[in-house]
């Protein structure tokens, strides 16, 4: 049964959750101010409410998997000795598959920021 006491409750777990990778995680850092200045410059631009929808998806998708990445990277180390050959698979395959939402994501912001950057630097 739904209950508000419950809903707080579980927002308060997330929240704190992303505070905590937000606080030890430089790259995760940079991501968000990555996303904002995306969405600040799609605002700005003023791009088609479609296009508007893919950067906040690719951005999102990008901040999910470094908060996975991050707690992914915690469980091993509990399991595992730090330098132990399973954890550095685990924590390099998490690891790109960060990089590789990054670089689509970038591939994506180019596709459609620099058609609208060329039309605001020509006049």
């Amino acid at each position: 049964m739904f209950s508000l006491k419950t809903l707080g409750k579980s927002l308060s777990y997330a929240g704190r959750g992303i505070a905590f990778v937000a606080r030890t995680e430089h790259s995760f850092r940079i991501q968000i101010a990555l996303a904002v200045a995306a969405v600040l410059l799609g605002l700005w631009l003023r791009i088609r409410t479609q296009e508007m929808v893919v950067v906040l998806l690719v951005g999102t998708f990008v901040l999910v998997l470094e908060l996975l990445n991050s707690a992914v990277e915690h469980m091993v180390d509990l399991f595992k000795p730090r330098l132990s050959t399973q954890v550095e698979v685990v924590k390099n395959a998490m690891a790109g598959a960060v990089l590789v939402a990054a670089l689509g994501a970038a591939a994506v912001g180019l596709i459609i920021f620099v058609p609208y950057l060329q039309i605001a630097l020509r006049g």
